[in-house]
């Protein structure tokens, strides 16, 4: 520490831990300054629908994972921005490997990602050397690095079903949204046992009574979710999907079953309908990502301004994890999806 002398390099040593609790002046304008900052390092933002309400309005680009892997492989930015969980940070990374991608707080990981350890998903691999392995993107770079191909809740069923009918597949690491593709493929895939804590906490009992409470309501969820809660949807769908399906359905009222960050979206779009975020079987109203909601104005702003903290990997962990994203890229063009 003896050779930091300004506040500013303490701020950095920080920033690149992940940390970034100290202040910012409450008189700036972080839009104005946020822009400002693009302009001059020509960054792009790039925000997932689940973070919160203002970094959306300020992103240069609102999507899912397939949305944002798209646009991170075909941005002209110097700076990747990247609001969102650092799996997908890492996936910008690995698709522009000479850029600088950063992340506004390093801590935003995600609980999907963390139930597959690379490690322990090779050994369960190995056992089964016939099976082709479809990884869903919301994993760590060296899962991906262990995949044939990787899949969004987008394409995801799209992709299985582009492989032939006898092809054994292993599906990871959500063991629900796995389930859901074998059901609507008739498919038997072989699949690990992960899961999204947001997702899988969803009450059946709860959506039941705001079923009551709104009849006329529609029921749209996130595969992510468990059987029983599915079971009870009008429409299944990626992120993208489900916000589609509210804008062109003629019901006034949806009660949507999945992270609650994507009501920003939907009331702006659709200012005269009723959204009713599902509440989970915890005391909440709602259910928030904790990961997603670290990231804030703030954290963008300096993040911005300190250009950290950087997601840095190996080239060959980069090159590795690379093949399985392309070739999905490859299979969602082909399918125009």
């Amino acid at each position: 520490m003896a050779d930091i002398h300004t506040d500013d390099d303490y701020k950095k040593i920080i920033l690149q831990k992940g940390f970034l609790d100290f202040s910012v002046n409450p008189s700036l304008d972080l839009f104005a300054e946020i822009e400002k900052l693009k302009k001059e390092k020509n960054a792009i933002v790039l925000a997932h629908y689940y973070q919160e309400p203002d970094i959306q309005d300020i992103a240069d680009f609102i999507g899912d994972s397939l949305g944002l892997a798209q646009k991170a492989q075909s941005t002209t930015a110097d700076i990747i921005v990247f609001a969102g969980v650092h799996f997908m940070a890492e996936t910008a990374k690995i698709l522009n490997p000479h850029k600088k991608v950063l992340l506004p707080d390093l801590n935003a990981g995600c609980s999907l990602s963390d139930s597959a350890p690379p490690a322990l998903f090779k050994l369960f691999r190995d056992k089964h050397p016939q099976h082709v392995v479809i990884t869903y993107i919301n994993c760590s770079a060296g899962m991906k690095a262990l995949s044939d191909i990787i899949c969004t809740s987008s394409n995801a069923q799209a992709i299985v079903e582009s492989l032939p009918a006898d092809q054994k597949i292993i599906f990871a690491p959500d063991k629900n949204l796995g389930a859901w593709i074998n059901k609507q493929t008739g498919r038997n895939m072989l699949l690990w046992n992960g899961a999204c804590m947001v997702h899988e906490i969803f009450s059946m009992e709860k959506i039941i009574k705001l079923k009551v409470r709104h009849p006329n309501a529609k029921v749209i969820a996130h595969p992510e979710c468990e059987a029983p809660v599915l079971a009870l949807a009008d429409y299944i769908g990626s992120t993208t999907g489900i916000l589609k399906y509210a804008e062109k359905n003629e019901a006034k009222e949806f009660i949507v079953v999945t992270e609650s960050g994507i009501l920003h979206q939907m009331q702006k779009t659709n200012p005269a309908k009723t959204f009713i975020p599902a509440p989970p079987n915890n005391t909440c109203a709602c259910n928030d990502c904790p990961y997603m909601k670290l990231n804030t104005l703030e954290k963008l702003y300096l993040c911005m301004k300190f250009e950290l903290p950087e997601i840095n990997m190996k080239n060959e962990l980069i090159n590795a994890a690379k093949k399985p994203i392309e070739r999905m890229l490859e299979i969602s063009a082909s399918l125009h999806l």
